[in-house]
């Protein structure tokens, strides 16, 4: 196994968890870091796809490493956002997850 194969599995694996939390957690900053892993995921995968022509012996293409590094950029700045939107959330309905439930918190214990 090389590393590029290493590489293509932990990033597969970064996906699936972040697909997981995705799908499974109900809490909004939960999603916001599963989202994250999955971008994190993506972003290993498209650099062991960027980087197998080097491995072959033709050059490197700088151009999926310069789209890689902006949408680490990107991804920062939509988190910081995202994670700013939650706390408004949270202020404003004094609830900390988007669910149905009127309890105050969102995980069945009250605010105080």
């Amino acid at each position: 196994m090389n590393a590029a194969t290493l590489f293509g599995l932990c990033g597969a694996a970064l996906v699936g968890i972040g697909l997981y939390g995705l799908i499974t957690n109900p809490e909004p900053l939960r999603k916001i870091l599963a989202f994250n892993l999955l971008g994190g995921g993506v972003f290993l995968l498209f650099g062991v796809i960027a980087r197998r022509a080097a491995v072959a012996g033709l050059g490197g293409d700088p151009v999926p490493q310069a789209m890689v590094i902006t949408a680490i950029v990107v991804a920062f700045a939509a988190t910081a956002m995202a994670i700013a939107l939650v706390q408004r959330l949270g202020d404003e309905t004094g609830r900390a997850s988007i669910s149905s439930d009127s309890s105050g918190t969102g995980d069945g214990e009250e605010k105080s």
